[in-house]
């Protein structure tokens, strides 16, 4: 059974062309799809176990983590050609660029690290120690914080990137699985796979300023898995993929009230937004798919 795990989104041609490309974890394979047209354009071998993937900000490269090859590899985006390998330490899942593109911060999960890629040198230059089984990791916009969620620890460790040090850590629900800033970096929103939780932390002071519960009327409790989250530039809207509850939140991002429950497709895992932010794409692990979702009107 396929997995789609991840997306991420490059303009190609006209300012209306998207490609999406999805990893699927099972296939050993990236997937690249033209969402407009709604067609598989093809699949191309990759490696073993792709999990993480981002762009480059020049949408030059697409960086894809290989876990079972221990490397994060780096594909040319018009010709899906490997141009290197980076040393990312063993079975990297998930990654993040900074906005500068020239450092990738790697989950290593069985090690409990965090490590720090020169993309531009491609080398290692520190490995940092964190909490139990790390997995969500994001960069600030504004590149003053690198943000890993342990799963184990139920902790949020926050990293200076200028120093590679832990500066400070937040307590949070019991298994965060994501974690995505806004686009002024002075929230943060992680999400909580066991308490069926979104938490919203205020950057300044690192401590969590509101709990939102995704409670979905005739939704078993135990399928209320939230995963991915994604929060528009705007900060109006934020959205969360709710895992085998086949349902993406919509949250008002000034209210943080939940407005709706969309249904996408079965188990869905991660969110990404087309550029200009009209659409947002869920990748569906179970029904091996991709739901498209209309921002203006909310609607799939």
């Amino acid at each position: 059974m396929k997995y789609p795990l991840l997306m991420a989104l490059i303009l190609s041609g006209s300012a209306q062309a998207e490609t999406v490309f999805v990893t699927l974890e099972k296939d050993n394979a990236l997937a690249v799809v033209d969402p407009v047209a709604g067609k598989l354009l093809q699949t191309i071998d990759i490696g073993q176990r792709p999990r993480g993937i981002a762009l480059s900000p020049d949408y030059k490269y697409l960086y894809v983590a290989t876990s079972d090859d221990d490397t994060v590899k780096m594909i040319d985006t018009e010709t899906y050609l490997e141009v290197a390998q980076l040393p990312s330490g063993e079975d990297p899942e998930t990654f993040a660029l900074n906005p500068e593109g020239d450092r990738l911060y790697v989950s290593n999960e069985d090690d409990n690290l965090v490590t720090v890629i020169d993309v531009f040198k491609q080398q290692e230059i520190a490995q940092i120690k964190v909490g139990v089984e790390p997995e969500g990791i994001a960069v600030s916009p504004d590149s003053q914080w690198v943000v890993s969620a342990s799963e184990t620890t139920n902790m949020i460790h926050w990293i200076d990137p200028a120093t590679h040090t832990i500066v400070e850590n937040t307590l949070v629900d019991p298994r965060p699985r994501a974690v995505s800033f806004t686009a002024d970096s002075t929230q943060l929103w992680v999400t909580s796979e066991m308490a069926g939780t979104l938490m919203i932390l205020d950057v300044k002071t690192k401590q969590i300023i509101k709990t939102i519960r995704l409670d979905i009327p005739g939704v078993n409790a135990d399928k209320i898995q939230p995963v991915g989250v994604v929060i528009d530039k705007q900060r109006r809207w934020g959205y969360v993929a709710i895992g085998p509850a086949n349902r993406v939140a919509v949250i008002n991002a000034q209210t943080f009230e939940v407005e709706k429950f969309l249904l996408v497709g079965q188990r869905v895992w991660n969110l990404a937004f087309s550029p200009d932010q009209k659409r947002l794409y869920s990748t569906n692990g179970r029904s091996n798919d991709i739901s498209i979702i209309d921002l203006e009107r909310h609607k799939v």
